[in-house]
């Protein structure tokens, strides 16, 4: 048995959905362990393409449960119309939902937007979906359970709780705060909404050990990356769950989990989308956002664009106590003919590169030599360009740990082993 937990080293959006379909072909779980539906894994594989945002990306292999952890916010009728989308491609998805998860409500996205309104300039960049109000809810004692959908007067009892709580707060806050349904219409709607998945609800520990008893191969991920994790990220631009490693047997529903090994995914070069501050961010960049495909995959938002941070993506690789990294979208960097490689940070507390915010902080760079080759043909790390073989040992000596997977494409068969 091998459980292997894949997180991000940055700020999301480094490819982990693509990194978890290549390792879900030997699996027989696949499992979500925190976050919602405000941030989307890409999967490209003989199926098609595929943005994810509350499945586990491990569901197209037909052998493996997609489990949704504890530790997720599960927006129903997003879930809905997501299963309804893979169904559509032929994908039968083996379904073990967490009774101890929190529904995110459509309230809680009224209340995420009202409040990102209210911030204007200093709202924190958030997708709008509702997720830190559904886990402050949870925090607060006053969230639904995913598992009181089994039981309907419990589920609008407590929804009415939630209501009694809620709505004076928002009203007094925002006084434009238009919100009218009974808990008894948020309840039928919830039961109708939840249909399509209601069944698969269930302590999802059962399942799961009962593999581990097996010595199944077991995949956790991750979603955002280590820059935005609640307590060790770039707070309080961060999301509102733990995205590292650490949390992933808590998430899962495994809280004795020791995975034997956690792949940080890295991207070749920097990118983030929302509030934050780049330190690496390149001064034309259009081009390659361009070029990189470089969008939010929930907002279609423009992601700002970077040199390789060595100094944040180190930090993220120490957070996540990673044991090798998967660098990706290397073959983006082709024909880059300013390539280099942030190695230190200048100015205020350079040594806390987890604030850059709150300083004043210049990147030193290190030159590297450029390629111009197609590389997304190749299959083997020796076939690759000097030049790209050096960049990516450069950074495996910057990191610490082994670099052992290159992704010169998006699809399954363009992932070098090293």
């Amino acid at each position: 048995m091998t459980s292997i937990v894949v997180v991000g080293a940055n700020w999301g959006d480094e490819g982990k959905g693509r990194i978890v379909d290549f390792l879900a072909e030997n699996a027989s779980a696949s499992i979500r362990f925190q976050g919602g539906n405000n941030a989307g894994h890409t999967v490209v594989n003989d199926f098609g393409t595929f943005k994810l945002h509350q499945l586990p990306s491990g569901i197209f292999n037909p052998n493996c449960l997609a489990v949704l952890g504890p530790g997720m916010v599960i927006s129903p009728a997003a879930l809905s119309e997501e299963i309804n989308e893979v169904k559509a491609a032929n994908i039968d998805v083996k379904l073990s939902i967490s009774d101890r998860a929190t529904l995110c409500l459509p309230l809680h996205a009224l209340e995420d937007t009202l409040e990102e309104q209210r911030l204007g300039d200093a709202a924190y960049g958030s997708t709008r979906q509702g997720i830190a109000p559904a886990y402050g809810d949870r925090v607060m004692k006053k969230g639904i359970l995913v598992g009181w959908l089994k039981q309907p007067e419990v589920l609008q009892q407590r929804i009415q709780f939630l209501l009694d709580w809620k709505l004076p707060q928002l009203k007094a806050l925002y006084p434009d705060c238009e919100f009218n349904q009974t808990a008894e219409e948020m309840t039928n709607w919830l039961l109708e909404v939840t249909a399509p998945w209601r069944q698969f609800i269930c302590n999802v520990t059962e399942p799961l050990k009962a593999l581990q008893k097996e010595k199944a191969n077991l995949v956790f991920e991750a979603q955002l990356g280590a820059g935005r994790d609640l307590v060790y990220g770039e707070y309080p631009w961060t999301t509102s769950s733990n995205v590292t490693a650490a949390y992933a047997g808590i998430g899962s529903g495994l809280p004795a989990l020791y995975p034997e090994r956690v792949v940080a995914v890295a991207k070749s070069f920097s990118s983030s989308v929302g509030t934050g501050t780049l330190v690496t961010a390149m001064e034309h960049q259009d081009n390659f956002r361009e070029s990189a495909n470089e969008y939010g995959a929930v907002t279609g938002r423009p992601r700002d664009m970077g040199f390789f941070d060595a100094v944040a993506t180190r930090n993220g690789v120490e957070l996540q106590a990673a044991t090798e990294i998967a660098l990706t979208k290397i073959d983006c960097l082709s024909g880059m003919t300013d390539l280099k490689i942030c190695v230190a940070y200048e100015g205020q507390h350079p040594e806390n590169p987890i604030w850059p915010q709150t300083a004043s902080l210049t990147p030193v760079y290190e030159q590297m030599q450029s390629w111009s080759e197609d590389i997304s043909g190749c299959r083997t790390f020796d076939s690759l360009p000097i030049a790209a073989q050096n960049y990516v040992t450069r950074i495996e000596e910057l990191m610490g740990v082994p670099v052992s997977m290159v992704s010169v494409g998006p699809e399954r068969e363009q992932m070098i082993i090293r």
